[in-house]
């Protein structure tokens, strides 16, 4: 593990948070993700299940959590499975977390090796009043693979079918979407190094040099900065392929001219940065460029004023899509007269801005939340307004994030360039 690991304090609060929320009786038991396979003998790079983490720190595959604050033994209470090493390991794979490595991490007590869980499982089974077990219930999760966890919940209901079971994920997701201090430090350091990154590239980028070459500059940057690697799949999209919204090939040549949309961010110690930046691909916006530019950071602008605690992201977007259709109006995409007329279940601005606007981030890019709820204060936001002209080639989005606070918000990006003057002042350098 390359990155410096948050103190255990932080998941020693979130687990005391958690305790609050639930009834008494009640025992959650949480896994790793898996080890997903390739082909032959090979595999997937480890990624941590988010819930398991976030309550002890613990970034290790074959882990189990078991918290159960009412136990009648303290011993108990909470207690952390993690694999035992050996000198097979050793050789094949590296070290492995020790007892006192997991509990320095996590600041849990009672470390036990994985094979151990058996014999606890069922003593905590038959005293426990409700059962919490967890399962993947992001609105936008597609998961054709059964995972970890849903292999022991059907484990539950085979071996205990006469408990009251009940869902993790709600009570998760209400805390995790409440950045502690802590949490913020991480996601600043993803931030500082993605920061890093893109003026790399400000640097970098001209006609004739490849989307994948750019892609490899950001992985070196990122990568020497002891960053994970990136928060998602880079989209690096010139010209046309900037109007694809999930573009993921980045194969083409840079071209004299065209536009360059970025969504490229860092991951660090599994928090995750989300930007995205357009630049002219020879370091000049042409006047239709910078128009279509200059409408997406208005948008943008009138988002950061709008996106306050008490806001719900469906009632915001709505609002966002009549400042979109205003601007799209004054590029001359829209007909003032054929908006009036338009079906308020079709509106006409989602053929050049068909997305969301916002989401929340955190361990995950698209993090746990509500769509439905009010925003508070310490959740943290995208803001990524875009217009996408097919018919130019033309495609450009900005994206920041953005602490919401209880008097004012504050742009977690507001150090990297986004002002086209100086996008194109540092690229002539």
């Amino acid at each position: 593990m390359r990155y410096q690991p948050l103190p255990a304090d932080l998941y020693i609060t979130n687990r005391n948070r958690l305790y609050q929320a639930l009834p008494p009786g009640s025992v959650m038991i949480l896994h790793s993700n898996d080890v997903l396979p390739t082909n032959a003998d090979g595999s997937i790079g480890f990624v941590q299940n988010s819930d398991l983490f976030y309550l002890s720190g613990v970034d290790q595959e074959e882990t189990i959590l078991v918290l159960f604050p009412d136990a009648q033994d303290p011993k108990q209470r909470e207690m952390l499975f993690v694999r035992e090493t050996n000198e097979h390991i050793a050789v094949w794979e590296g070290e492995k977390l020790t007892k006192e490595q997991a509990t320095e991490r996590s600041g849990i007590q009672r470390v036990q090796w994985l094979q151990d869980f058996e014999v606890q499982f069922r003593a905590l089974m038959c005293q426990a009043g409700q059962v919490y077990l967890n399962s993947n219930e992001h609105p936008r999760a597609t998961i054709p693979t059964e995972t970890r966890e849903m292999r022991f919940i059907y484990r539950c209901l085979r071996e205990f079918p006469l408990h009251d079971y009940r869902r993790a994920a709600p009570l998760l997701h209400e805390l995790r979407v409440i950045k502690q201090p802590q949490e913020l430090s991480a996601l600043n350091e993803a931030i500082r190094i993605t920061d890093d990154g893109f003026r790399r590239l400000l640097k970098f980028v001209k006609p004739g040099v490849h989307e994948f070459e750019i892609e490899a500059e950001l992985s070196h940057e990122f990568i020497r900065q002891r960053a994970r690697g990136f928060a998602y799949t880079p989209i690096i999209g010139s010209g046309a392929n900037a109007c694809v919204l999930h573009y993921i090939t980045n194969h083409c040549q840079c071209q004299d001219g065209e536009m360059l949309l970025l969504d490229v961010a860092a991951n660090y110690g599994n928090y995750n940065a989300d930007l995205t930046r357009t630049i002219p691909v020879n370091g000049h916006f042409t006047e239709r460029q910078r128009q279509v530019y200059d409408a997406v950071h208005r948008v943008f602008k009138e988002c950061l004023a709008m996106l306050r605690p008490g806001v719900i992201i469906r009632e915001y977007q709505e609002e966002v899509g009549k400042l979109m259709t205003s601007e799209l109006i004054g590029l001359g995409l829209l007909d003032r007269d054929e908006v009036e007329k338009q079906d308020p279940e079709k509106p006409l601005y989602k053929k050049y801005f068909p997305h969301g606007t916002s989401h929340p981030l955190g361990i995950d890019v698209h993090d746990v939340g509500h769509m439905w709820k009010p925003l508070q204060a310490g959740m943290v936001f995208t803001i990524e307004p875009g217009i996408y002209i097919r018919e130019e080639s033309l495609g450009v989005r900005l994206e920041n994030n953005i602490y919401i606070g209880e008097h004012h918000n504050t742009d977690l990006m507001a150090s990297i360039p986004i002002e086209p003057e100086e996008i194109e002042a540092l690229m002539q350098h």
